[in-house]
């Protein structure tokens, strides 16, 4: 089966500042179908991010052919938690997931708490028919003695509740095969984040091998001050074993998308996410309508 292939509009995030509808519209024009959002202001705005009321945002996304297949959303607290699901109903979006959670994780308990958050979270969505789901970065393969906070993470929240959007990129800079990491959580696994890691970088592909200490507090300054832009290719064009990664998709049961992420460009944004589709063409198993 053919995984559907679509962007999370962070890579837009400033063309979509500036112009939300006429960057939409762009978006469509390039050949995007599907579409994950990002909303970092829940709390001011349950919706994508851009203050339009959520019918405005359904008729839009509609007149666009776009269908929006999951979005990030902080801060994940429970008192925004209703808006932001009640908005994502009237969008039909199936699932929302985190954007980044709260860093350092200190220690067990704090992890623990996050946990029984998430468990919170994923009752609300699965009483709605609708998802959550979570997404990692680098941090969440630090290590309290001998498990990783994915690891407990995982024990701890229920499977049925809490899914995973897999972030390869992220994985693989933490030093994690992202290919065994989707066999391993392969029945909780409902989107795939996928960017890419240029030939010629500035840093090493693990940040842990010189460029963060495995064992520091990472808080959002700290992670901030790893992330090189010169580190983020468009995808297709770099390093990351992508055919491999999309070809073991197709034995995860509830995975439909592959969402296409530039964290950083070289290029105007909108000209990079048209690289990344016609660099990520040459792949087989995967389809854009």
């Amino acid at each position: 089966m053919a995984i559907k292939t679509g962007i999370q509009l962070y890579s837009v995030r400033e063309s979509l500042a500036k112009d939300p509808y006429g960057t939409l519209a762009k978006i469509a024009e390039i050949g995007y179908k599907y579409v994950e959002g990002a909303n970092h202001n829940a709390k001011a705005d349950p919706g994508l991010g851009f203050n339009v009321p959520a019918e405005d945002m359904k008729k839009s996304l509609d007149d666009l052919g776009l269908k929006i297949v999951g979005c990030h959303v902080a801060p994940l607290e429970l008192d925004v938690i209703d808006r932001v699901l009640d908005y994502h109903q009237v969008l039909g979006n199936p699932q929302i997931g985190c954007a980044i959670d709260f860093f350092p994780y200190g220690d067990v308990d704090f992890v623990l708490r996050r946990c029984d958050l998430f468990n919170q979270i994923g009752e609300k969505c699965k009483a709605r028919g609708m998802r959550f789901y979570y997404h990692n970065h680098y941090q969440e393969f630090q290590k309290f003695g001998d498990k990783t906070v994915y690891e407990i993470l995982m024990e701890n929240t229920d499977p049925s509740l809490v899914f995973v959007e897999i972030d390869t990129y992220w994985a693989t800079r933490a030093g994690i095969d992202p290919i065994a990491l989707m066999e391993q959580y392969r029945d909780r696994l409902v989107l795939l984040h996928q960017k890419d890691f240029p030939a010629e970088a500035p840093q090493p592909v693990v940040v842990f091998d010189g460029v963060i200490d495995r064992g520091a507090d990472i808080d959002m300054a700290a992670f901030g001050s790893t992330v090189d832009p010169r580190c983020f290719t468009e995808i297709g064009t770099g390093t990351l074993p992508i055919q491999k990664i999309i070809d073991k998709a197709q034995s995860a049961p509830h995975l439909e998308y592959i969402l296409l992420e530039q964290d950083h460009s070289q290029l105007d944004e909108l000209e990079s996410i048209q690289v990344s589709m016609n660099a990520f063409r040459k792949f087989s198993g995967i389809e854009w309508d």
